[in-house]
């Protein structure tokens, strides 16, 4: 059975839980809720191994094939351009359609949120290189300390051939077990579903934010239907684009539901490696990046949210000037959320009105009810960056195997 397959199943299971349930129990929810927190611990469980180990065998052959720079370019290429059209077609859809006003809400802000970065930068450079390694969060810090081993270990070859040996080896050896544990991930996205169709269903009822969730759907349809696959035809000269969106079916329902992105990683490795035929020294690095990076999903939803409230304050229109400052600020945002794999569109939004200042301060608190719905969006938003963006990277390297669609897990 394919995977993606799988996957689907758990997840109608889990909606018919949330309904079968009794709703507005206490109890049952909070039982719904450790289980889902178990579930994802459990997904994020051989992240940190899986990644370190593979982007050290990636960067060593990178570098030592003289590909580095070239990977970096087209990785950082895509990042960026890709942020900037996620960004851009939010700001298009929320100016051409006026959604209906979010009802002001009275409400205090019981702790400032803010993006933390000199805590990201605490993270990044600890005490010890080891301490890397524990921060299952934050991967750009166990991203780099690889990259430093495996750019170093190309200095001498025959020297640090053992070195070399041994990480290729656990690489293996780590993304074998980490297949075991997404096979077993589809049964947990049973708890994963049951949590969030009582959300949902609690967001949902009042009708309040309908308009923009039907909005943030239509622009995903638009992005992976068409965007991301005209981009495949013309960029890559890919006959088939849409064999891209159906390797990404698996990774984009657990990154919509989960609202994680380092959740969801591995299974990005995974069907980047097998589906797709990306060789791993892309996959080791590629991915982490665009997880790490890549979250234009969050700055198209931030840029929607924030016309939302603005609009919701008032009824006159939005200077051209603010509109290029919330364009740009939360395009800028976007590359800050690394730190984030859950809730990092909303953190971005509440970061975004705090910036913006003239009483709009604890706008964000208008969106509040809905931050796990824009939560998920921005996560399936960004998935499909990386699954796509991974690919054109894999092409224009050259470090790809196509593979026919029936031979797809």
């Amino acid at each position: 059975m394919k995977v993606w397959l799988k996957y689907l199943i758990a997840s109608l299971l889990g909606v018919a839980c949330a309904f079968i349930l009794p709703s507005g129990n206490p109890s049952v929810e909070s039982a719904v809720s450790f289980l889902t927190e178990i579930v994802i611990r459990f997904g994020r469980y051989m992240t940190i191994p899986v990644m370190f180990f593979t982007a050290i065998i990636a960067f060593n052959r990178l570098r030592d094939t003289k590909l580095l720079i070239k990977t970096g370019l087209w990785t950082g290429s895509v990042i960026v351009a890709s942020s900037l059209i996620l960004t851009l077609i939010g700001l298009i859809s929320i100016l051409i359609v006026r959604l209906p006003r979010i009802p002001i809400t009275v409400e205090n802000v019981t702790e400032q949120t803010s993006l933390g970065i000199a805590d990201l930068l605490r993270n990044l450079f600890p005490y010890s290189a080891i301490e890397t390694l524990n921060n299952g969060s934050f991967l750009l810090a166990s991203l780099f300390f690889a990259a430093l081993i495996g750019t170093a270990s190309t200095a001498d070859p025959v020297l640090f051939r053992p070195v070399t040996q041994l990480c290729d080896s656990l690489s293996k050896l780590m993304y074998n077990i980490s297949v075991i544990f997404t096979e077993f991930l589809s049964f947990g996205m049973v708890a994963i579903l049951c949590y969030w169709t009582i959300q949902f269903k609690t967001i949902i009822v009042s009708g309040v934010y309908t308009p923009m969730i039907i909005m943030l759907l239509i622009d995903f349809v638009i992005v992976v239907g068409l965007v991301y696959p005209l981009i495949m035809r013309y960029l890559c000269h890919d006959p088939h684009p849409y064999r891209i969106l159906y390797a990404s079916l698996c990774s984009i329902l657990t990154a919509f539901f989960s609202g994680d992105t380092n959740l969801v990683l591995l299974l990005n490795m995974r069907h980047g490696k097998e589906s797709l035929g990306v060789r791993r020294r892309i996959n080791g690095v590629a991915h982490p990046l665009f997880s790490i990076f890549a979250r234009g999903g969050s700055a198209l939803v931030t840029t929607i949210g924030f016309i939302m409230i603005w609009r919701s304050y008032s009824s006159l229109n939005i200077p051209f000037l603010d509109i290029l400052w919330i364009f740009f600020t939360a395009f800028g945002i976007s590359f800050l959320l690394g730190g984030f794999p859950i809730g990092g569109a909303f953190v971005s939004l509440t970061v975004l009105c705090t910036l913006y200042g003239r009483g709009f301060e604890t706008g964000f608190l208008l969106l509040k009810p809905a931050a796990p719905i824009i939560c998920s969006f921005a996560t399936a938003f960004d998935v499909a960056t990386s699954m796509f963006g991974t690919y054109i990277v894999a092409v224009k390297t050259k470090l790809i195997e196509h593979h026919g669609i029936k031979h797809f897990i």
